[in-house]
């Protein structure tokens, strides 16, 4: 008999035979089924059936533990059950149902010790192969300083290390499987040592989960192809960014309640189960909005437009990493990447809170981001107010260093070039000078679009009938006065005078004076913002920070780097 094992257990399968390392932290998609080939056929599996039954088949002796349901053997029982009874007498079977974490690994630690006994005696009846498998491993040996923790926790993360570090066990068929959802859930001390190998177990990407669609329509839910107005493999293209679990979840209901599965059926419930799994941590953009609804900034839409073209041929290797989107606050940069949003035709999430006070929250839940983002196949990743919510190389202690290592986890990731054309990245900020440089360098955030109010009446003006057109207002363009070029406002700006001429015009008495006159009275009122340097600061670092000339207003073109920075130390003491 012969089975085709995912990439993560052959290499568990090859790191064990090979001696090098004989414990193994697998984390990632744990809660899911696994499916391998076997003979021909497709078998799903549990983790811990498929541990069971397929990476410790034939060992003497497999124990498994969590704090729930204690220690208990689903092969070997015999020879732990006389252990048990050799070494506690009449308190063994209150031994054998214990769920705290330093009696139980103080039982499995004295057991392994027996058995390396035994070998060594060359007694016949001790086990030769022994696999130890620690559920929910995240609340046996947490993260966290484990002095801090409690002795207790630091004699559960001494008793790991030891199972991982001691040359007996590497040579003695003994293997220990910590599994636990999120890597940075562990204890660093036992994530970080060299003689322990940490195993991603991924989200299934299109082949996979086009193999698992295969092989329900052939058994669980035989009617499934019946009941889809796609093709097998578009639905699966369609259901990437999920578990084989959530996916099986979700036909098993559409099929139970005889709903036919369309492409709009898809989309909504991927979208309501990945954010349900990521509990709140992603957010799925959805724009009714494309890029002409978006007034002036020809060259920047020429440029996104280029780059979604690129994206639909396939041409990954033309695109970007990601973009920088800078400029005061108002001039609309969430609003363009909606727009944009809504002509790309791939997934578009926004990078929600991930940030937790408890130790080695806010990492796992980065984890978990980076996990459901590279499942997707393609994605928009926005991050808005990206320079509060990046971290800092030095974040220093007073986060007990949380930032920094936001920063690097965010790093490493965004630099990843197996991710260009897949993962894009969309970074915005009032404030570009606040975010690290290495996060907006080439290769990370490869194209930086500034922003910028309206410079001339008539930009004004057509930016007004935008505003109007996203808000749904009856406003034609004879309804807009002339607009003089030294009472010029930012888009956030109009909006607001343009909801104030609306509210005078509907209380005004009849017969109603024109809407032209109203908006033109409201627009002469409106006073310019009392933040006028800070504002100006603003734009002056996205003057800074763009990357190709096309994008600025003809008045910061020829502005020399030197006199950019000159006007910058005159506006630095306002900020």
């Amino acid at each position: 008999m012969s089975s085709t094992l995912p990439a993560w257990a052959e290499e568990m399968r090859e790191l064990f035979r090979s001696g090098s390392v004989a414990q193994f932290l697998l984390h990632g998609n744990v809660f899911d089924v696994v499916q391998i080939e076997h003979d021909g056929a497709a078998r799903l599996l549990p983790l811990p059936a498929f541990l069971d039954d397929v990476m410790f088949d034939g060992w003497d002796v497999v124990l498994h533990y969590d704090r729930s349901r204690g220690i208990r053997a689903s092969r070997g029982g015999d020879d732990f059950a006389r252990f048990l009874e050799d070494a506690l007498g009449d308190a063994a079977p209150d031994f054998a149902r214990t769920t705290e974490p330093a009696a139980a690994l103080e039982l499995l630690d004295r057991y392994l010790l027996r058995s390396l006994h035994l070998q060594r005696l060359a007694a016949q009846d001790a086990p030769r192969r022994i696999g130890v498998v620690i559920d929910f491993a995240q609340f046996v040996v947490p993260r966290g300083d484990a002095i801090a923790l409690g002795g207790a926790f630091s004699a559960n993360v001494v008793k790991v290390l030891g199972w991982a570090n001691d040359p007996q066990v590497l040579g003695a068929n003994i293997a220990t499987v910590l599994v636990s959802e999120g890597l940075h859930d562990l204890s660093a001390l036992v994530v970080e040592n060299p003689h322990a190998a940490a195993l991603q177990i991924p989200l299934p990407d299109e082949a996979a989960m086009r193999a698992y669609l295969t092989a329900l329509a052939t058994d669980e839910l035989k009617g499934l192809e019946a009941k889809c107005d796609l093709p097998l493999d578009v639905v699966a293209r369609r259901l990437t960014g999920l578990s084989r679990a959530g996916a099986r979840k979700a036909l098993g209901t559409a099929l139970r309640n005889d709903r036919r599965i369309t492409s709009e059926w898809l989309t909504r419930k991927k979208k309501e189960i990945i954010e349900r799994e990521c509990a709140g941590l992603l957010e799925f953009l959805e724009s009714p909005f494309t890029l002409d609804d978006l007034a002036g900034n020809d060259a920047v839409k020429t440029w996104l437009r280029e780059d979604a073209q690129l994206l639909r041929r396939g041409a990954l290797h033309a695109l970007p990493m990601g973009y920088l989107i800078a400029g005061r606050i108002g001039t609309g940069k969430t609003f363009l990447v909606q727009c944009w949003a809504g002509e790309l035709g791939i997934p578009c999430v926004v990078l929600k809170n991930f940030r937790d006070r408890w130790v080695g929250a806010t990492e796992a839940n980065l984890e978990r981001i980076f996990e459901v983002l590279r499942a997707l196949g393609q994605v928009v990743v926005f991050v808005d107010e990206a320079d509060q919510a990046t971290g800092k190389r030095d974040g220093g202690a007073q986060d007990g260093g949380l930032s920094g290592r936001v920063y690097s986890m965010l790093a490493k990731e965004m630099s990843e070039t197996r991710n260009r054309g897949r993962i894009l990245w969309v970074f915005a900020t009032s404030r570009p000078d606040l975010v690290e440089v290495d996060l907006k360098r080439q290769g990370r955030l490869d194209v930086h679009i500034p922003l910028f109010p309206p410079e001339t009446g008539d930009e004004a003006r057509a930016l007004l009938l935008a505003i109007a057109r996203k808000m749904r207002l009856p406003v034609a363009e004879g309804d807009l006065p002339e607009l003089r070029a030294q009472a010029l406002l930012g888009p956030s700006e109009l909006e607001g005078a343009l909801v104030r001429a609306m509210r005078v015009h509907e209380l005004a008495a009849e017969p109603r004076p024109a809407l032209r006159e109203t908006l033109a009275g409201v627009l002469a009122e409106v006073r310019p913002s009392a933040a006028g340097k800070r504002l100006e600061y603003m734009d002056m670092v996205a003057v800074k920070e763009c990357t190709d000339a096309r994008f600025l207003p003809a008045r910061f073109r020829d502005m020399t780097p030197e006199e950019i920075e000159a006007r910058l130390a005159a506006l630095r003491p306002f900020v």
